[in-house]
């Protein structure tokens, strides 16, 4: 499992293993308790680090398809970007929105939950792209805003489909609705991300 990182902001430096498993226990446990009774698990952490703010993504794939590196069917996937929430907070959140809310997917039932491998991706605080040629694949992820149509794709999305900086932008305005060349004219942000993941 993956949990730490080098960035800077607002997003933890270093989480430790157990930080990681505690964050992605909370993501299942939201999940089994929201698909059982249809209501939000309360969530309390006495860890300091997992009640700072963050922006948060929680992946949900097929956990049968994991065995193929960079692999993995997507079941859902929701994330809050502003890092005006705990994060112990967020990943629950996420993780039943990630399950239940996005529009590509049925909703999640409590049948498939041990089925289903949770990632989570913890964003470092967005900053301006001065300068496209300086985008990392792999490292980066983008998010554009043009008007009122917003897209934002995560760095290992990029990876898993072996884009090209340039195949990554396109698909970035793909995923806001708008036409491939967009990034050029709308507002472009880049970010890391720790990500902690299920094996």
């Amino acid at each position: 499992m993956a949990a730490q990182t080098n960035l800077d902001g607002g997003v933890p430096l270093r989480l430790t293993p157990a930080q990681g498993q505690t964050l992605l226990r909370l993501a299942r446990a939201a999940l089994r308790h929201y698909l059982a009774v249809g209501e939000m698990l309360p969530v309390e952490a006495d860890d300091p680090d997992l009640q700072q703010p963050a922006g948060v993504f929680v992946t949900l794939r097929l956990r049968d398809d994991l065995l193929v590196p960079h692999a993995g069917r997507l079941r859902g996937c929701i994330g809050h970007i502003e890092p005006d929430w705990p994060l112990a907070q967020v990943v629950a959140a996420m993780a039943v929105k990630a399950a239940t809310r996005d529009p590509r997917f049925p909703p999640l039932t409590l049948a498939e939950l041990d089925d289903i491998a949770i990632e989570i991706s913890i964003l470092s605080p967005l900053q301006r792209v001065e300068d496209v040629s300086q985008i990392e694949v792999g490292r980066h992820g983008l998010c554009l805003q043009h008007g009122r149509q917003r897209g934002l794709l995560l760095p290992q999305v990029a990876v898993i489909f072996g884009w090209t900086r340039e195949e990554f932008l396109q698909n970035l305005c793909r995923k806001a609705g708008l036409p491939w060349f967009a990034w050029r004219e709308g507002e472009l942000w880049w970010f890391e991300t720790a990500v902690i993941e299920e094996e």
